[in-house]
């Protein structure tokens, strides 16, 4: 296992006898975002290995249903699923393609907004993702929330979802 990478504010170590803050960021909060940055790296490729072992859906590909599950008559237009997934606009649009000739969403015009499209989950993606989730849940708890007891995922939690509370 890999030990983590001790880093200074400037991010290398001739910098490291420097004190305090670059700029207004703290030698803490720089810490916490290298530390969130390799983390989301080193789980994402971790888990993605693992599914890709199993022949269910990406990560990716699982967000993006789960996400259309979700809203209301398992509908968004592109834009709004492109503000809550991980990806970028033409990653979205690739994969979207994707999943669309697989047959798990469909893609229409908006009926408001006949410049827009909305992506669709169909059932054939509900049930995709129905059966992912076992696989996903089994996967991620082995890989990543086994070090994580529930009281302290709850702060992991809470702690990560303070700034998307708070509008940032």
């Amino acid at each position: 296992m890999k030990k983590p990478i001790e880093m200074s504010c400037g991010g290398s170590r001739a910098n490291a006898g420097e004190a305090g803050a670059q700029g207004s960021l703290s030698a803490p909060a720089h810490r916490a975002w290298g530390a969130l940055l390799r983390s989301h790296a080193h789980w994402t490729a971790r888990i993605e290995r693992r599914l890709e072992e199993t022949g269910v859906l990406s990560l990716e590909a699982y967000d993006v249903l789960l996400v259309l599950s979700y809203a209301p008559g398992g509908r968004l237009r592109m834009g709004e699923l492109f503000d809550v997934v991980t990806l970028s606009r033409s990653g979205l649009t690739r994969l979207v393609d994707r999943l669309e000739r697989d047959g798990l969403v469909r893609r229409e015009v908006c009926p408001n907004d006949r410049r827009s499209f909305e992506a669709i989950l169909t059932d054939e993606g509900e049930a995709a993702r129905a059966k992912s989730w076992p696989i996903y849940a089994e996967i991620v708890a082995g890989e990543f929330a086994r070090f994580f007891p529930d009281a302290d995922a709850t702060k992991l939690a809470e702690l990560l979802e303070r700034p998307l509370q708070a509008g940032a």
